[in-house]
């Protein structure tokens, strides 16, 4: 009886430990450099045929980096606005626009804006392959957040079929 007990105890210990070290190992999509150029290409295009002058940055799921192009004529701000754009959208996987108008309605979110590297105004936007987010792109420089947006919005809209 004891034996079985071991013996039991010795297999369900192994069956634990598979099952962890199962879970240490994951496959997650990601941004390409490719992919995010193209991102921020179309984005800032999209911003100057209406009009403005802005500057779109693509970070990776990290939030690190990929891809920044800036407008002829963008202000030098846009590039740092546009990166803290896109790096609060990756973390919260949400758009910023919509982080914004919940820090204002809500007190409990109003502590957003303290969180190092955010940014809550609107023109980040979540790039997703399905339900997944891989990444984000932010954009400053339009009359607006919500402008923005829009452009962000188009430019993600554009290479739709490469995010399947």
């Amino acid at each position: 009886m004891q034996n079985t007990l071991v013996k039991a105890a010795a297999l369900t210990l192994s069956l634990i430990a598979t099952a962890a070290s199962a879970e240490g190992v994951r496959t997650e999509k990601n941004m390409s450099l490719d992919l995010a150029t193209q991102i921020a290409a179309q984005t800032v295009a999209t911003c100057t045929t209406n009009g403005y002058a802005v500057t779109a940055t693509v970070v990776d799921r990290a939030g690190t980096v990929r891809a920044v192009h800036r407008a002829d004529n963008a202000g030098p701000h846009t590039l740092e606005a546009s990166r803290l754009k896109a790096y609060t959208s990756a973390s919260a996987k949400n758009t910023t626009l919509a982080m914004m108008e919940g820090a204002q309605k809500n007190p409990a979110a109003a502590n957003l804006v303290h969180i190092p590297g955010y940014l809550l105004l609107g023109g980040g936007v979540p790039v997703k392959v399905g339900n997944e987010v891989i990444g984000a792109v932010g954009v400053g420089g339009a009359p607006g957040g919500h402008l923005d947006e829009q452009c962000a919005v188009a430019g993600i809209a554009k290479v739709a079929d490469l995010l399947k």
